[in-house]
């Protein structure tokens, strides 16, 4: 078997869903905090996330020069509504209920606690990978 086929399609490993506890606020009947599912999105999902948070704004002192900048709130929000599966935060009946229009008002008017809120930040970067370094990551591939 040559080094190639390792690479092959078939033999990347698939990244299950996850379930998480996001809010103390939305329980179920024994009254324990019901848990949402959450997929990882791809490196595409994930750029045209970016790419849609991002706008050019003028660098100060220089007519006609601009500079990238990422809206981190909004890519946030939108990084969480990609990756969640169940609830379905585009779901008309749901955002109805709360009285909201787009995934990203429905996301914040369920978990609306600001330390839960930051939590599932940190949760979906994490399950997404942005939690360990490139530096840690070679260490662990040394091992």
């Amino acid at each position: 078997m040559s080094n190639l086929s390792r690479f092959l399609k078939t033999n990347k490993i698939v990244k299950e869903n996850v379930f998480y506890p996001v809010t103390k606020s939305l329980v179920d009947e024994k009254g324990l905090p019901l848990k949402w599912e959450f997929k990882a999105i791809t490196t595409a999902q994930d750029e045209i996330i970016r790419d849609d948070c991002t706008i050019d704004v003028q660098v100060t002192g220089k007519p006609g020069m601009f500079r990238p900048k990422l809206d981190t709130k909004k890519y946030m929000a939108k990084m969480v509504c990609a990756c969640c599966v169940d609830p379905c935060l585009d779901n008309a009946e749901l955002q109805d209920s709360y009285g909201a229009k787009k995934a990203e008002d429905l996301l914040r008017a369920m978990v609306d606690n600001p330390g839960e809120y930051q939590e599932l930040l940190l949760f979906v970067q994490r399950n997404n990978g942005f939690d360990v370094t490139m530096d840690e990551k070679v260490e662990e591939a040394k091992n």
